[in-house]
């Protein structure tokens, strides 16, 4: 069976089909290396950098040599149910640089996990146990009010009033037929579905969970009937949250004693669960969430108790040019995940960070992960951080250069390509060019492509085979390139990407479908 692929063959035939099938042998730093006939190696800009996992580049020499050094000398990577300093240290150090970002005291617990999926998920699973168990809190409390109403009409000292008899559609003032209807109303309502709210345009994963919160439709619908799928807000309706919010508010009833009679009132049922949202929206297409979104957003989810879920997954780790992207919009999370370049491109490593304030320890025997918090991936993250951190975070500040530069570079291309391209957008090294839809055009290889959501891979394929650059579009955005360099991108690298895109656009502008694509083998 060894000439038989059985590990994804029909994703294989497909990036076939447009120059994507290429097999890299080597990676160091921002290159990627793949052999031509002869054996010799071809280097190969990577600009996709791991779809943000590589903030570091690849095989960063501190990184591998802390990584050999644990293996050769045996680190016990399955160690689990036991001490872990380690994950302790990388906790203490996550802390400190959120709290010095967001000018926050509160400490942050952290959960650690393998992927960026998986992160989200645990945020998301954490506030929904944080929900039930106020809502658990909630019904004791008025079960305790009510016992006591009980008692003060049993010695006399309160009377249920035909009016409140009214409001609860009880057509007797028997304090036992009042409390059964109270009781019938709070379960029936206590049973309401958790609310889960996410931006339009946001990508959070593609499990059976966090695909749940990833708006394109083709990740979700054929799954739909396996979880609860979150409520997509529009950028345009986020001065509107408010409104919405309180058209989804559920009130359970309580009973008082006022005036020596019994009167019902109403509590907010814990309803919402997160509002869970990117701060540079990786797979949307490079957009980002500006200050005054943020700040409604902020305020709107205070209001009504709902916890964020800040994803940083990808624009985290310094790639913006401050370790949290959200915290230069002045977005506070109740909740953060981080991932990809937390594991310095070779460990797999993610971590949820909650609140203290929200944290609930008894998360931590209901919840677990085999791969989490070994002594392998958490100390490579901590190597990583002490890297981002060094020389009062210059990495931070490269970053923030080299996107600048990228970006500059990226601009000049639409200045002289208006009619092919149609926006450059991005913060630090977390670019993205969008191409004019060519749905319409006279080259039926154009038309298709742009048709079938493809037209964005067929350019990748392109700036490889041609101009040595690799890249992809976004996933839900398919007209947009990305570029997540590391932050050891040099003017070099950046300007054989702009004269592969400058190649492609002459392309386009000609509606030349067959020259853009004469790199791969007719089918």
């Amino acid at each position: 069976m060894d000439d038989i692929d059985l590990a994804e063959p029909f994703l294989l035939g497909w990036l076939a089909s447009v120059g994507l099938d290429a097999h890299y042998v080597r990676a160091e730093g921002d290159y990627l290396y793949r052999r031509d006939e002869h054996g010799q190696e071809i280097p190969v800009v990577d600009f996709a950098g791991g779809y943000g996992s590589l903030m570091l580049g690849h095989n960063h020499p501190a990184i591998v040599a802390l990584a050999t050094e644990m293996l050769e000398g045996g680190a016990p990577v399955h160690a689990q149910f036991s001490r872990h300093p380690y994950a302790k240290d990388l906790a203490a150090a996550l802390n400190d640089i959120v709290r010095r970002e967001t000018g926050n005291d509160e400490t942050y617990s952290a959960v650690f996990a393998s992927t960026g999926a998986e992160a989200v998920e645990v945020a998301v699973k954490h506030a929904e146990l944080d929900r039930v168990m106020r809502l658990t809190a909630l019904r004791a409390e008025i079960s305790a009010n009510v016992e006591a109403v009980r008692a003060e009409v049993a010695a006399g000292r309160a009377t249920v009033s035909p009016e409140t008899s009214l409001v609860i559609g009880v057509d007797t003032a028997d304090i036992e037929a009042v409390v059964r209807r109270i009781d019938e109303v709070n379960a029936e309502r206590a049973g309401a579905a958790p609310l889960i709210f996410a931006l339009e345009g946001g990508f959070h994963g593609k499990l059976m969970g966090s695909g749940k919160l990833t708006h394109n439709a083709a990740y979700r619908e054929p799954f739909a009937a396996l979880a609860t799928t979150a409520k997509f807000i529009a950028p345009a309706d986020i001065p509107a949250l408010p409104k919405i919010f309180d058209e989804e508010r559920v009130d359970l009833l309580d009973l008082v004693v006022m005036g020596g009679e019994v009167g019902v009132i109403t509590r907010p049922l814990p309803v919402f669960c997160a509002f869970v949202l990117e701060p540079v929206q990786g797979e949307g297409g490079i957009r980002s969430l500006d200050v005054r979104s943020a700040a409604q957003i902020q305020a709107a989810c205070a209001q009504v108790d709902c916890p964020i879920v800040v994803d940083e997954v990808q624009s985290g780790m310094g790639r913006t040019g401050t370790f949290l992207a959200s915290s230069a919009i002045g977005l506070r999370g109740d909740y953060y995940a981080l991932a990809k370049s937390l594991g310095g491109g070779i460990a797999k490593a993610s971590v949820m960070l909650a609140r203290s304030s929200r944290y609930r320890r008894e998360f931590e025997l209901v919840h677990s992960s085999t791969f989490a918090k070994d002594v392998f991936s958490t100390t490579i993250a901590l190597k990583v951080l002490e890297l981002l951190e060094a020389d009062d975070g210059a990495l931070y500040r490269r970053a923030a250069e080299r996107g600048a530069r990228l970006l500059e570079r990226l601009r000049a291309v639409r200045e002289d390509f208006p009619d092919v391209v149609a926006d450059v957008r991005g913060r630090g090294l977390m670019a993205g060019l969008e191409f004019h839809d060519a749905s319409d055009s006279p080259s039926p290889q154009l038309r298709d492509h742009a048709r079938g959501s493809t037209l964005g891979y067929a350019i990748a394929g392109r700036l490889l085979a041609k101009h040595r650059v690799r890249t992809f579009p976004t996933a839900s955005s398919p007209n947009t390139l990305r570029f997540e360099p590391s932050v050891t991108i040099g003017d070099q690298e950046i300007a054989q990407l702009e004269a592969g895109l400058r190649a492609v656009c002459e392309l386009l502008r000609a509606q030349d479908g067959a020259g853009l694509l004469d790199h791969v083998a007719p089918l």
